[in-house]
C-alpha cells in the first residue's frame, strides 16, 4: 500500500488554510467530501471517529508529521487526503513542533490489517527527511504527486 496509490492531485492541498489540528482535519474531510470520495451524510459520523481517535492520543508523531485516522462503515475502500503547511500547523504532537505535513486516511471498519499496513507505508514515507525536504519545497500539487509515485516505485 503506497500513498501514490491513495492519492490524486486533486486530493492534495498544497496550503492548507488551518493552523489548528481539528480544523485541519475538518479542511482534509471537507475536501473529500467535495470530491465525492466521503458522501456528504457520511461526513458528522466520520469526523466524529476521526476526532475520538484524536482524544485518544494525537497523531501528530513528530517530524513535522501528523496522520490523522479512523475506520468507518460508510466507506468501501481506503481513502486519504494529504495537506502540507509551510507555516505549520499547531497539532499537539508528541514533540510539541508543528505540523508541516498531515495525511488523512479512512479505511473500511471490517480492514484492520489495511489500516496497520497504510499508517506504516505513511510512517514510514513520511520519516525519510530528503522526502520531507522534498515535499516542502515542491510548488505545486503535480509535483507533490510525483515525488509520491517516485517513492513508490522504489
Amino acid at each position: 500500500m503506497s500513498l501514490a496509490s491513495l492519492l490524486s492531485s486533486e486530493q492534495i492541498i498544497p496550503e492548507m488554510e488551518a493552523i489548528e489540528r481539528w480544523p485541519a482535519i475538518v479542511e482534509l474531510v471537507g475536501l473529500l467530501v467535495r470530491l465525492g470520495k466521503i458522501r456528504e451524510a457520511s461526513r458528522d459520523g466520520i469526523l466524529a471517529a476521526l476526532k475520538q481517535r484524536e482524544e485518544t492520543m494525537s497523531t501528530g508523531i513528530g517530524f513535522g508529521i501528523a496522520i490523522p485516522h479512523a475506520s468507518s462503515d460508510d466507506v468501501t475502500e481506503v481513502i486519504a487526503a494529504f495537506g502540507r503547511s509551510s507555516s505549520g500547523i499547531e497539532f499537539d504532537a508528541l514533540d510539541n513542533a508543528p505540523v508541516k505535513f498531515v495525511v488523512l486516511f479512512i479505511v473500511p471498519k471490517n480492514q484492520f490489517q489495511a489500516h496497520l499496513r497504510t499508517l506504516a507505508a505513511i510512517a514510514k514515507f513520511l520519516n525519510d527527511r530528503p522526502v520531507r525536504e522534498r515535499l516542502a519545497q515542491a510548488s505545486s500539487t503535480d509535483e507533490i504527486l510525483a515525488i509520491f509515485q517516485e517513492r513508490a516505485q522504489k
